[in-house]
Formats: structure tokens, sequence, C-alpha cells
């Protein structure tokens, strides 16, 4: 099953597991939020909103606010000196799709949990982990001797002595 939805100005087809960046919306990053705008649901039977679906809508958790790529507005104007530089953010909420509703059911999916980091315990002395042993760096070449240069530069120096 599919849906488009329409925010922000734009229209996305999603599927449930779909992560997406749209504009800015309210909610706390791990909260659920439901997208009530909904132009189609697809699947079996298709269904077209005229504009939207009644009583469809899309639930997704907030993963993260962030903000967009800088865009840069560079104005000039020639012999007039006069030029203007501004750059722009744009405001982004990611969002992972957890169901799509039909009907007015409310979202019975919640935000996942999220991962413990694992730590290891440090080993004691005389357990069971060897000691790494490290690895010694390789050893760096000589420098090329620089002798080879004035040699030849004697070179060019006595032929244009011995053409004159």
């Amino acid at each position: 099953m599919f849906a488009v939805i329409k925010t922000g100005g734009r229209q996305f087809r999603v599927v449930p597991d779909d992560v997406l960046e749209i504009g800015k919306i309210a909610g706390d990053v791990g909260s659920i939020v439901q997208l009530g705008e909904v132009l189609v649901v697809g699947g079996d039977t298709p269904v077209l909103g005229a504009p939207f679906v009644s009583g469809a809508s899309v639930a997704a958790e907030v993963l993260d606010h962030k903000r967009g790529p800088k865009v840069i507005a560079f104005k000039k104007r020639r012999r007039k000196n006069s030029k203007r530089k501004r750059g722009y953010r744009d405001e982004i909420t990611v969002i992972r799709v957890t169901e799509i509703l039909t009907d007015g059911k409310a979202p019975t999916v919640g935000p996942r949990p999220k991962k413990e980091k694992k730590v290891e315990a440090a080993p004691v002395d005389g357990d069971e982990a060897p000691a790494k042993v490290a690895k010694k760096a390789p050893a760096k070449k000589a420098a090329p001797k620089a002798a080879a240069k004035p040699k030849a530069a004697a070179k060019k120096t006595a032929a244009k002595s011995d053409k004159k």
C-alpha cells in the first residue's frame, strides 16, 4: 500500500518505512505525527481524493530537525560598484513513515526504541584476553643524494664557455 501526501507545498509518494526530508513541522524528536493531507491511497483498490481522501492520514515518526544546504543569492550591478551576497538555509524535518491509515483510524505503531550503545568492560590483568602487540612502522627510505644536480649544472656552464 502506498499514499501520496502533500506537505510544505510539495507532494511525496510514501510507503511504510520510508525516510523523508520535508519542510519543518511541529513535533519533538521521537514523537509520532499525523499528516492529514492525503491525495491518493493506492493498493488493490486505489482511492483518489478531491482534493484529499476523507478519513485518510499518514503516521510518521520524527527522526531529526536539521537545516538544509546553504543557498547563496549573489546580486551584482555592473559598473555601479554595487553587490550583495546573502545566504539561506531551509529548516528540515526528517521523518520515517510508520503506517498509512484509512477510515479515520488512530496510529497503532509507536516510536521505535533507541538502540543502546554496547560498552565493553576493560579486561582485568590475567584474564583470557591476550595483550595486543603493536606493529612497528616500516623504516623510511633514505633521501636521494642531491649531488647529481650540481654536476649537471657544472657541465652546462662548461659547455657554454666552450661555445664562445
